[in-house]
């Protein structure tokens, strides 16, 4: 199979007229429209599980993956639950992006793993108000946090027995997180 020679590149007002009615949610990067994978009963059952575990200090909300994410290196995304405190801050381009979550959770999958991990990531750590990216396993009982200290970045695995302390002052017991989502 060959490669084309050039891609098509897309204006951001093209991306939103298409994500408008598209069935399939869609990302944005660089001209690119990229059509984002679906989800299994068991990835919506973590995102449930963990959007019921979340107990956020008053004025944060917590959203799911119907908000898209503008970074400010340009993707724009729905991530599977976003964060915000305080008022939302829109992007100038997109009044339905927000660009100012505090915590991004992405529940991991095989097809889109390797992509979370790595540039997904880069992406999101260039948002100036993200304090947290937690990176949810499907194969292991295991929650991946990367937290913000000034202009580095760490990272800490919490595994099953044990609690997540998220930067807005919210926990998460992750053996709680995959009882919750286990089908009944």
């Amino acid at each position: 199979m060959s490669t084309p020679a050039h891609r098509i590149r897309h204006t951001y007002d093209e991306y939103l007229s298409l994500d408008a009615v598209s069935t399939v949610r869609l990302e944005f990067l660089d001209g690119q429209i990229y059509a984002m994978s679906g989800g299994t009963p068991e990835h919506a059952a973590l995102i449930g599980a963990i959007i019921r575990a979340l107990q956020l200090p008053a004025g944060c909300r917590v959203y799911p993956s119907d908000l898209r994410v503008r970074t400010a290196s340009g993707l724009s995304t729905y991530p599977d639950i976003t964060v915000v405190c305080g008022p939302t801050a829109r992007d100038a381009e997109d009044k339905n992006a927000v660009t100012n979550p505090v915590l991004i959770i992405e529940v991991l999958s095989r097809a889109t793993e390797q992509y979370d991990r790595g540039d997904k990531l880069e992406h999101y750590k260039t948002i100036p108000s993200l304090k947290q990216v937690l990176l949810v396993g499907y194969r292991q009982h295991a929650i991946e946090v990367w937290s913000r200290d000034g202009e580095s970045w760490s990272r800490v695995l919490v595994p099953e027995g044990e609690v997540a302390e998220l930067a807005i002052g919210a926990r998460l017991d992750v053996r709680e997180v995959y009882e919750a989502a286990k089908d009944v």
